[in-house]
């Protein structure tokens, strides 16, 4: 906001100032609609700063166009009267098409489509939108009566947009849960979306490819820079398929998260540059729960705590995948100088599967692998398997304890019980650990998985002993999604 200084002198030479403070650059207005009609006329009147009311009630077979337009500063919201009280069913959808607007507090549920995307975020295939929002709403069971009917629950496009504080649980249908898109050359340059603080709850097992939980881009456009960021949110029994999340683009975030009881991986498919750290792996025993899988160039996996996984091969704790002569894009490419540090695994089923998927195709082993720093305690070994011999592999300052190595006697891997304590559900060094200031440094490693600093003596494992607040904890259900429905559930 501008404002504007007036300075005179008077006549006794003393300098008086006034401080103008603009008017509002937009009057404010607030439509209510109590039907589909008054709605779209709502939308249409709209400007910035202003708000679009649904009242409360079910909406049946609504087609939202929130077509509209708003400025830096000052959105158009369209919301519910009362959070979590607009119910929109049969095939309601909506549309979110045009620049700083955001939809707040709808409830999708028991709906069904026969094609196509629930929630987009643009008005037609050359019109995306930007700088929008999608904030404190919910989609449970919209499920069409075959599970092979095909379509997106979120489909996000354009640049800048964000999808936050959301529940989204029930999708036994085929099509990934949330697709990021991106955008045709030459206007290719990324999409800087942020996606955080939601709930992704129960999907069971689709039985074929489309059951991701969040795709980020597509085979083809995978070697396009994307800088989505998906952090502090809660998959639960995210059993889709086996990949949870599909990273499909380049240069994304993936911090914060849990995942708790899902059947499958954070899978780094396409793409180079990924930046996975902070996260919780938590299993509790379950089938085919896994952690990360890594394939491409030059990811960074650190930070991360991974306890009672089942899942082995693809769906280990830590897999690094073989990559395939000359791929193509929607095949193998081969690890190349990834790093996989600072990383706490315990009582997992497979700790690493290096050189995981070897084959007479996939034939290129990974190469400049960097392991460093991990704390692994299994009594389920060996620790390290090698399905194709790694080039250039460097371990540096990691300590297992409870299986074999695998790999016989190396040089920075150190046998040894690290002496655990159990705080809270999660496995922390003790003060008399024999990994307490005995990691090697490296120098986009400041912080553990905590939020904490870590010092010039760092710690090995995810976790740094520490007098600091705890900044980041394991995510429940309690700490994301929409208010309302924490209410609801928790009452």
């Amino acid at each position: 906001m501008h404002r504007t200084i007036w300075c005179w002198l008077s006549s006794t030479k003393f300098l008086f100032c006034l401080l103008l403070a603009p008017l509002a650059a937009y009057a404010q207005v607030e439509r209510v609609a109590s039907n589909p009609h008054e709605l779209a006329s709502a939308i249409a009147s709209s400007g910035p700063v202003d708000t679009i009311v649904m009242t409360n009630g079910t909406w049946t077979d609504v087609v939202i166009s929130f077509y509209a337009q708003g400025v830096e500063g000052d959105s158009i919201t369209l919301r519910a009267e009362t959070p979590g009280q607009v119910i929109l069913n049969g095939n309601s959808r909506l549309k979110i098409g045009g620049s700083y607007l955001k939809v707040d507090g709808l409830w999708f549920d028991q709906g069904a489509l026969r094609s196509g995307h629930l929630i987009e975020f643009r008005r037609s295939s050359s019109r995306l939108t930007t700088h929008s929002r999608l904030t404190n709403c919910t989609i449970t069971n919209y499920n069409p009566p075959s599970y092979l009917t095909e379509y997106k629950w979120i489909s996000i496009y354009g640049e800048h947009n964000r999808v936050d504080h959301c529940h989204f649980a029930g999708k036994s249908h085929d099509g990934a849960t949330l697709v990021v898109w991106l955008r045709d050359p030459p206007n290719d340059s990324p999409v800087w979306h942020r996606i955080d603080n939601n709930y992704f709850g129960h999907r069971p097992e689709l039985g074929k490819n489309g059951g991701e939980t969040i795709r980020i881009g597509t085979s083809s456009r995978s070697m396009q820079d994307a800088y989505v960021t998906v952090e502090h949110n809660l998959f639960e029994e995210c059993d889709g398929e086996i990949e949870i999340i599909s990273n499909k683009s380049g240069n994304n975030i993936f911090r914060h998260n849990t995942f708790l009881r899902s059947s499958g991986t954070l899978t780094l498919r396409h793409g180079n540059e990924a930046s996975v750290y902070g996260n919780y792996f938590l299993g509790e025993g379950k089938s085919g729960s896994g952690g990360v899988r890594i394939i491409g160039e030059r990811h960074k996996v650190y930070n991360n705590y991974f306890q009672d996984l089942r899942g082995t091969g693809y769906r280990s704790a830590l897999a690094v995948v073989n990559g395939v002569q000359n791929s193509p894009l929607n095949r193998y490419f081969q690890v190349k100088d990834a790093v996989v540090a600072f990383n706490t695994f315990v009582d997992v089923e497979e700790t690493f599967v290096i050189g995981a998927g070897k084959s007479s195709e996939q034939s290129l082993a990974p190469d400049g692998l960097q392991v460093a720093n991990n704390l692994v305690v299994t009594r389920n070994g060996p620790i390290i398997e090698y399905e194709d011999a790694p080039l250039n592999i460097t371990y540096a300052s990691n300590v297992f304890f409870g299986a074999e190595s695998g790999i016989g006697q190396v040089d920075g891997i150190l046998i040894a019980d690290p002496s655990l304590i159990l705080d809270q559900d999660v496995w922390r060094l003790s003060s008399t650990s024999v990994a307490v200031g005995a990691a090697t440094a490296i120098d986009f490693v400041t912080h553990d998985i905590d939020g904490q600093e870590r010092d010039g003596l760092p710690d090995i494992g995810a976790d740094e002993i520490s007098l600091s607040p705890v900044v980041y904890r394991p995510l429940t259900s309690q700490d994301v999604g929409p208010s309302y429905l924490s209410l609801v559930l928790h009452s």
